[in-house]
């Protein structure tokens, strides 16, 4: 029996996910998008790398749920996507101004939501497209776009466009890399290492740049 704690050990592996849930695991991923983009406490779930694992093992997804073709399930995801950033965007709008005063928790960096802020006043709402590609900022620039009043109208236009971009990229990527090296599978965890590495240079080089206290 897995309990809560064998549970967040095994979170990061996203391959596990998919070889230990099976006919539940979209149920899982769906569970984390959400998470990660609708709330400040989902900033350490392993996106990127979740859903191009979940490209790789797309055929099993498709066969474990009702047999839909993978362009349904990428769907799927992105709607989860669509309506985590809302979440985020209200969470924002209702509590945003608090959340500067919140002191800092295992689940909340408030360092993070600063440079967020940065971020979205470099990039302005594009940044909700940018942000999309990179952890953290992900989870973060939702609750800025809220918490800033931006027009809602104007919010869930590029809500949009980020999370079609976001999921059909990466989770096509892991798809079709599959289909052409089937090796792929075996090396996986280097591949979601890169992927991490990748994602999270940005933001690294802008604390530096901005001389932020880790």
């Amino acid at each position: 029996m897995l309990d809560v704690w064998d549970f967040f050990q095994h979170l990061f592996n996203p391959r596990w996910i998919f070889l230990y849930f099976g006919n539940t695991a979209l149920f899982i991923i769906l569970a984390i998008v959400f998470a990660e983009t609708g709330f400040f406490i989902g900033f350490f779930l392993p996106g990127d790398s979740l859903l191009f694992t979940a490209g790789i093992f797309g055929n099993d997804l498709c066969k474990n749920f009702y047999n839909v073709p993978f362009f349904v399930i990428i769907l799927i995801v992105a709607s989860v996507a669509i309506l985590g950033n809302i979440q985020g965007y209200w969470l924002g709008y209702k509590s945003g101004k608090l959340l500067y005063k919140k002191k800092d928790t295992f689940f909340f960096r408030k360092k993070y939501l600063i440079l967020a802020r940065i971020f979205y006043n470099k990039y302005k709402t594009t940044a909700l497209i940018m942000s999309r590609f990179i952890p953290v900022f992900r989870s973060f620039a939702p609750i800025v776009a809220g918490a800033i009043r931006i027009n809602f109208k104007k919010f869930m236009i590029y809500n949009v466009i980020g999370a079609l971009a976001w999921t059909f990229s990466i989770m096509l990527s892991g798809h079709y890399l599959d289909k052409s090296f089937p090796q792929l599978k075996n090396h996986l965890e280097w591949i979601i290492l890169s992927i991490v590495l990748i994602t999270s240079f940005p933001i690294i080089f802008k604390m530096n740049k901005k001389k932020i206290i880790i």
